[in-house]
């Protein structure tokens, strides 16, 4: 091979084994050419909810970023937050790392199971690798990765981000918070009082810190690469965001839900996000027509998806400052970036939204709402919008977060890296499949490390994932084929072209529960569905769930821990003002 073509990070690294075995000065290594990594994490931000993926929700810095990079159509998630993040910064299934579902709200020490909701110590973060690998290491945002009990005093601090590999961390504990107030923790401690100065908004304040983070080395100091691990709040409920950028969307929404979704899936079709051939389910059972709204209930509506909206446009211009302090400091060329979100659309609010009582549907009727429509979007309203704008925002899939449908667990995956990846792939599309759990040993691969044999004399646990890293060479590198699904009793399994998944009904008997299988090679959207004619392959599918099941999970299904319960994704008995609740749990022939 000619070693003028090869890739530039394999000639920095053989120039440093070569350095190494002449017995170069320390000086001499410290120069290495290792990337900055940062690792941008949305929040309940669905499949379509970015321009650079169709959607008409104006994000110009994200889209430059892909138009430099490259956007992946096919990655996966775990269809909610504190799982996928487990899978992120682990590069394993959350069963595998005790967090099945989210972080217990107190540990059961006899509890070794899948939904402990505490990591074990042999499972090493994806910081701890990198900063025993010379990196510097600094997150903000949002955790979620600890059992809620945790206060940050010595020996009850254990899944804290500073024992789990960041020398810096900034942010809030659990899974959202008030963005104008947020409770915070920084390092091991939480802070006493929220930030309260007049126009403080949390996705600056944590970007500010990002920039300070990614600082290049002063004059004649040696060059150390950092890691900065950015999770923002938006767009997760509360939907907040000072109100120009709410105005700013002013009327977009007023054709509400369903001809939303058809706009971004033509336009998702001529971009090529989507094959052209794809069809377009149906709308969710349960989910209302806009059609069938009365007038106040859309005026309401649409002002709650302008919050949502301005709240994503204003996160994009947090990324495009970070973007450009990167490249004003002569850094952007060799940082890798990768943004995702952490799972799909949110639809926890139900049919009404919430308004001013997080995650419970409201109670307030539209003309309630609509006396108080310019608190949306300020801290007088714990809000999120109808779970209909979800259907929109994970178009062109079935259903949302929580579900095991691509919905669930589609989101948008960009990478941008300018060293390596060539000009004329600039902008490309890659269609192999990635899973979370791919993504930390890409980042380890491409910091030139590895995952440990053991941590702390424990054998460590197997890492699932694989690299990626080939995918920004060839547009035809193989990636895995075969990933496993559960959260709450809910399955679904890939193999290549086909995709199954089962519903379960809370409290049902599992072998009861009724499979559907897709080809996503001819059926993108799994919108046909092929149990009935495809037998032998769905049972196929089944075995293969069973067999990476008890690879992963102890046990390998459970239904869902009685603490998540409360807020379960079937439940949408609070819409008393939008009719009744289902007499059952629902299925895809009705709710």
């Amino acid at each position: 091979m000619n070693m003028l073509h090869l890739p530039r990070h394999w000639l920095a690294a053989l120039g440093a084994t070569v350095l190494a075995l002449a017995g170069a000065p320390a000086s001499a290594q410290e120069d290495d050419d290792r990337p900055n990594i940062v690792l941008i994490v949305l929040d309940d931000v669905g499949f379509s909810d970015l321009g650079a993926f169709g959607s008409e929700i104006r994000t110009p810095n994200i889209d430059a970023l892909a138009a430099g990079g490259l956007r992946y159509t096919r990655f996966d998630t775990k269809a909610v937050c504190s799982p996928t993040r487990a899978s992120l910064l682990t590069g394993r299934n959350p069963q595998t790392v005790r967090m099945a579902d989210l972080p217990a709200r107190r540990v059961n020490p006899a509890d070794l199971t899948r939904d402990r909701g505490e990591m074990p110590d042999n499972a090493a973060f994806l910081p701890e690798v990198l900063r025993e690998a010379g990196y510097r290491t600094a997150g903000f945002g949002k955790w979620h990765l600890a059992p809620e009990d945790q206060d940050g005093s010595e020996g009850n601090n254990g899944s804290w981000p500073l024992q789990r590999g960041f020398d810096q961390f900034y942010g809030f504990f659990l899974g959202w918070t008030d963005q104008y107030h947020p409770s915070l923790i920084e390092g091991s401690r939480r802070l006493e009082e929220s930030p309260d100065a007049p126009g403080y908004h949390f996705s600056v304040d944590i970007t500010d810190r990002a920039i300070a983070a990614l600082a290049p080395p002063r004059p004649g100091e040696p060059h150390q690469p950092a890691f900065v691990y950015l999770a923002y709040g938006a767009g997760h409920a509360p939907i907040q965001v000072p109100r120009p950028y709410i105005d700013a969307y002013a009327g977009v929404y007023d054709q509400g839900w369903d001809a939303l979704r058809l706009e971004r899936f033509e336009r998702m079709r001529e971009m090529g996000i989507i094959p052209a051939d794809t069809v377009l389910p149906p709308r969710n059972p349960g989910d209302r027509a806009w059609a069938d709204l009365t007038d106040t209930e859309r005026t309401v509506f649409a002002r709650f998806m302008e919050v949502y909206a301005g709240f994503i446009t204003h996160t994009d211009e947090q990324i495009g400052r970070l973007v450009n302090y990167l490249r004003a400091t002569d850094q952007l060329d060799n940082t890798v970036i990768v943004l995702v979100s952490d799972n799909g659309a949110a639809s926890e609010a139900g049919q009404a939204g919430s308004f001013d009582h997080l995650y419970y549907p409201s109670q307030m009727t539209p003309e309630d709402m609509l006396a108080r429509l310019d608190d949306l979007g300020t801290d007088r309203t714990q809000s999120e919008y109808p779970r209909p704008w979800a259907m929109a925002g994970v178009t062109p899939f079935r259903r949302y977060k929580l579900w095991p449908q691509a919905g669930g667990v589609r989101t948008p995956m960009i990478v941008s890296w300018p060293r390596e990846i060539a000009p004329d792939q600039a902008g490309a599309i890659r269609r192999q499949m990635v899973d979370a759990v791919d993504i930390a040993p890409t980042l380890v691969d491409i910091a030139g490390t590895g995952f440990p044999d053991e941590v702390d004399g424990l054998a460590e646990i197997p890492v699932a994932g694989r690299s990626i890293r080939q995918t920004l060479y060839d547009a035809d590198a193989p990636t895995r084929q075969v990933q496993y699904f559960e959260l709450r009793g809910n399955r679904a399994i890939t193999d290549g072209r086909w995709r199954a998944y089962a519903i379960h009904p809370r409290d049902g008997d599992f072998d009861s529960d009724v499979w559907q299988l897709y080809d996503t090679e001819t059926d993108f959207a799994e919108a046909n569905d092929l149990a009935a004619t495809h037998p032998e392959q769905l049972a196929r599918m089944q075995e293969l769930w069973w067999e990476e099941a008890r690879r992963y999970s102890d046990p390998p299904l459970a239904e869902a821990p009685a603490a998540m319960r409360y807020r379960e994704m079937f439940d949408d008995s609070a819409d008393r003002h939008y009719g009744p609740a289902p007499a059952a749990a629902p299925t895809e022939t009705g709710q």
